[in-house]
């Protein structure tokens, strides 16, 4: 099918030949990417020889060509506008056809004057109340010229569809029918493909005007004297396919004029058969749509900028995300360098001084799309010197000198690195193409480099937009960094405080005894978790875990003072409930804590069985859990009472206080406590992870010491991440 695309602008452009031209607005408009109808009529036969798939679909495919021109026009229902059938007036074929050109006539398209079409109910639905735009001209060429004795006798046709109906303004009809031109803006060609090289055998003026080439001058010849050194190869070869398997076809491409100068070109080709269906010509459309293509383009990279700047932002916001979300300065790294490939870049490097201003730096984090070259950066980082003044581009960052971008880097090693054979083969081994360093720095300071670089041979050039969003990644990293840096310091300081608070695991006889800490990492503060084993003078043992509410300094320092404050109550032999009441009371009375939760137990002198009666008083904190010998897990949960600090107690009528609990713990028994940094967990359940911590402890072998349980426990439950802090205390009897 031969297809033009003369859209709005250009039907407006050519009617505005006179002096008082209509604006395009006003005209009824051919609609964009609608197919033109094309007839080649034999003159002295006033036969329609030819008709393209368009000019098919208004008669139906059953129309055998060559047929009469009046025949032709009855089948496609074609009728003035006053719905007079074309053969019964002096219809535009029949003036082509008497050798009078058409310059524009519009006729419409009613079903009722059809004759013997064969068209379907549908075609003939899509075709009812068209107005159809008719050109038609000779080929005869130019006064002088000389044309190929068959085409002399013919003539061809262009029906192109108006928008709108026959009902429509007969005024902007009738200013059409003076002013349109559009069949002579037409650049049509024929070619004769069974000559040599398929050449020109005829064009017309448009032709001419559009290419700059005279009929003389390329007749005889191929139209591929049209191309030029960016014509763009696939579509030629799409042409040269669909000529040969005689199909038509559309494509846009830039052509050359006579004078070298460049345009877009939709070139419209069908082909021509005869009656025994042999080709006998190839007829082409040509139309200049440099303006439509250069908007498009236009358009295309507007979007790929804002799309690019969209992409932009969002690694951006993901990158800060990612990082804010570290634990620590090499998982923020590690974050970074995994964002940025393959979105920005085919590697990633961050290296980091351990001091800024000097030394050598860290390589913390490496990225690349392939896992091997992830170990082949590591390695180069071995072989060049990235030290501050030792000369690299890295080190001149790290020194704190202005981003580098290398957009084009060499393709050797050799040209890259002269003189260092190890760098230049690995240099090639990792086929780098472009490359920027930034420096990482946050507060002033330099902390290190981050490094971009895409590979050969699909990998991006850089340019200074990139630079720029890679300055902006490096400033986020800079500030996550030094912040990571400074939460390690801190959290490090509070650690180290916090266990310094906590007394040394004393050497029971007839006791194991296992005790942990394990900080939380929701903060960088101290808390106020804790433990104790004492030995008292009477022989027994006291056993106490606590967990004063708060993360602070606060936290810390009470925790300190009721540990300090039930040690000396538990010295002087009072029963675990009187020695939670008067901590309660004392703290109260000084104000020494909010509130607090505490388990205290009291481990009498063996019997000569070997049994200990054990007393306990729990005040609001997590049940400790008794695991015997034979397997059988007590839940120690009998007598519970308030938390330390949430019942006002000075002042009250004397009456009982917290009360206790007792069992008799046969040797070889095995005792948990901890605090609820193990089982209170945001967004889980606390029933199921004390159901896993009971379950992981029965399971345990029944002879395992209080080093392997608290071991074994910890690594079956504790949360990850661990948020809160976690004490634990393991006491194993001996059997």
């Amino acid at each position: 099918m031969v297809s033009s695309d003369a859209g709005p602008d250009a039907i407006a452009e050519a009617i505005r030949g006179g002096d008082d031209p209509v604006p395009a607005a006003d005209l009824p408009q051919v609609l964009n990417g609608a197919p033109a109808a094309v007839l080649v009529i034999d003159v002295k036969q006033r036969q329609v020889v030819y008709a393209d798939a368009a000019a098919t679909e208004l008669t139906g495919d059953r129309v055998r060509l060559p047929v009469d021109i009046d025949a032709w026009g009855d089948a496609a229902g074609l009728t003035d506008l006053g719905g007079k059938r074309m053969s019964d007036t002096s219809s535009p074929l029949s003036l082509v056809a008497s050798g009078i050109p058409v310059a524009g006539e519009p006729v419409a398209v009613h079903d009722a004057a059809r004759r013997g079409s064969t068209a379907t109910a549908e075609q003939r639905e899509a075709n009812e109340g068209r107005l159809l735009w008719v050109t038609g001209f000779g080929l005869s060429g130019a006064p002088g010229s000389a044309v190929p004795e068959p085409l002399e006798s013919r003539a061809l046709v262009v029906f192109l569809h108006l928008s709108g109906s026959e009902h429509g303004d007969r005024r902007r009809l009738e200013v059409l029918r003076d002013r349109a031109v559009v069949a002579t803006e037409m650049s049509f060609t024929i070619t004769d493909p069974r000559q040599p090289d398929d050449p020109l055998i005829w064009v017309n003026p448009s032709f001419t005007r559009l290419t700059g080439y005279s009929l003389d001058e390329v007749i005889g010849r191929n139209c591929r004297l049209l191309q030029g050194p960016n014509t763009d190869r696939g579509a030629v070869e799409r042409i040269v396919a669909a000529l040969r398997a005689q199909e038509p076809i559309t494509e846009v491409l830039l052509n050359y004029r006579r004078d070298g100068t460049a345009f877009w070109n939709q070139v419209s080709i069908s082909p021509v058969l005869d009656g025994a269906g042999d080709l006998v010509n190839f007829v082409g459309v040509q139309n200049d749509v440099t303006e439509r293509v250069l908007v498009e383009q236009e358009r295309r990279a507007a979007l790929a900028d804002a799309e690019e700047a969209r992409s932009q932002l969002r690694l951006l916001a993901e990158a800060t995300t990612q990082m804010t979300e570290a634990l620590d300065v090499a998982d923020a790294c590690a974050r970074l360098a995994r964002i940025v490939v393959p979105q920005l870049a085919d590697m990633c490097v961050v290296d980091l001084l351990e001091r800024p201003g000097s030394g050598m730096p860290q390589r913390l984090a490496v990225a690349a799309r392939d896992p091997g070259d992830e170990v082949r950066l590591r390695e180069f980082s071995l072989i060049r010197d990235y030290r501050i003044g030792g000369g690299s581009d890295t080190g001149s960052v790290l020194a704190g000198d202005q981003p580098v971008l290398l957009s084009e880097l060499p393709e050797r090693g050799a040209d890259r690195h002269p003189g260092d054979g190890r760098a230049a083969e690995a240099y090639d081994r990792l086929r780098l193409r472009s490359a920027m360093v930034v420096p990482v720095r946050a507060r002033g300071r330099v902390l290190g480099a981050l490094t971009l670089l895409t590979q050969h041979p699909y990998g991006r050039r850089y340019g200074s937009r990139d630079l720029h969003l890679a300055t902006d990644l490096a400033g986020r990293a800079g500030l996550t960094v030094d912040n990571a840096r400074l939460y390690e310091v801190e959290h490090a300081a509070a650690a180290t405080l916090q266990r310094s608070l906590l007394p040394a695991v004393p050497q029971v006889a007839g006791l194991q005894v296992a005790a942990r800490y394990l900080v939380g990492a929701d903060g960088n503060q101290v808390g106020g978790d804790w433990y104790d084993v004492l030995p008292l003078p009477d022989a027994a043992v006291g056993i106490a875990v606590g967990d004063v509410v708060g993360h602070d300094l606060a936290a810390a320092a009470a925790m300190g003072q009721l540990r300090g404050v039930l040690r000396s109550y538990a010295w002087d032999g009072g029963h675990p409930g009187s020695v939670l009441d008067r901590c309660d009371q004392l703290v109260q009375g000084l104000e020494m804590a909010a509130m607090a939760t505490a388990v205290y137990a009291r481990l009498e002198p063996p019997d000569a069985d070997g049994r200990r009666l054990m007393r306990y008083a729990n005040a609001g904190h997590p049940s400790p859990l008794l695991l015997t010998r034979e397997g059988e897990l007590i839940r120690l949960d009998a007598h519970r009472s308030p938390m330390i600090g949430a019942v006002r107690m000075l002042g009250r009528v004397a009456g009982p206080g917290r009360t206790e609990a007792s069992l008799s713990v046969p040797p070889g028994s095995l005792l948990l406590l901890y605090t609820d940094g193990l089982t209170d967990v945001a967004g889980e359940d606390a029933d199921e992870r004390t159901d896993l911590l009971e379950r992981t402890l029965a399971g345990l072998p029944a002879d395992s010491d209080a080093e392997t349980v608290a071991e074994r426990v910890l690594t079956a439950c504790i949360p990850s991440p661990l948020r809160d802090d976690v004490a634990l205390l393991v006491v194993r009897l001996a059997s």
